[in-house]
C-alpha cells in the first residue's frame, strides 16, 4: 500500500466504511488499529499533532546569565552593549560553556525583544485607523496639451489634462475659451 497522508487515509477509510466494509476489513486493508478507524469514521479531520515539550539544550544552564547580560544592557550606552559575539565569548571564556555560536545567537534574538517588553522599554505598537472618502482628497498635476485631429488643430478648443495620484480618482476637464 503506498504511503498516504493522514487526511487521505481518513477519507479512504470513510469511503470504504460507507461502502459497507466492516471495521476489521478496513483495519487489515490499511494496516491501522480499530481506534484509528473509529476516529476516521467519527471525524472528518485528524486531530492535530501534540506539541512535544522543548528538548533541553547545552545553553539551558547559562540562560539566566545571558538574560542578566541583556538586562544590564538596557541601561548601558549603545556602544557599550553586549553583542551576540561578545556574549558567546564571555560564556566560553568565563564559564567554560560548551555551546555553539548559533545556539547563543538564536536564543539572544528570541529573548532580547521579550526582555525589552518585560522592562517596559519596548516601543508601543499603535494603530491609527485612517479613512479617506473617495474624491475628498486628491493630488493632481495640470498641464496644457495640444491635440491634432486628422493632422489639423481644432479651432477654439483647449484640453487640460489632470494626472491624479494613484489613490485619487481620475479627473479630466476640457475648457473652451
Amino acid at each position: 500500500m503506498p504511503q498516504m497522508s493522514k487526511v487521505e487515509l481518513y477519507a479512504a477509510i470513510r469511503r470504504d466504511h460507507r461502502g459497507g466494509m466492516k471495521i476489521r476489513e478496513i483495519e487489515r486493508k490499511y494496516n491501522v488499529s480499530w481506534r484509528t478507524v473509529r476516529k476516521a469514521v467519527d471525524s472528518v479531520w485528524p486531530e492535530p499533532r501534540k506539541q512535544l515539550p522543548p528538548r533541553p539544550t547545552a545553553l539551558d544552564p547559562y540562560k539566566p546569565l545571558v538574560d542578566e547580560m541583556l538586562r544590564t544592557d538596557l541601561d548601558a550606552p549603545r556602544k557599550q552593549r553586549h553583542t551576540i559575539t561578545r556574549i558567546f565569548h564571555r560564556l566560553v571564556e568565563e564559564h567554560a560553556a560548551d555551546v555553539s555560536y548559533q545556539m547563543v545567537r538564536r536564543y539572544v534574538s528570541d529573548r532580547k525583544p521579550q526582555i525589552l517588553i518585560e522592562s517596559g522599554k519596548a516601543p508601543v505598537e499603535a494603530f491609527v485607523p485612517q479613512t479617506h472618502q473617495p474624491g475628498m482628497e486628491a493630488e493632481v498635476d495640470f498641464g496644457d496639451v495640444t491635440i491634432r485631429l486628422a493632422g489639423e488643430l481644432p479651432s477654439g478648443r483647449r484640453a487640460v489634462l489632470a494626472e491624479p495620484s494613484r489613490s485619487a480618482q481620475q479627473a479630466h476637464s476640457i475648457h473652451r475659451p
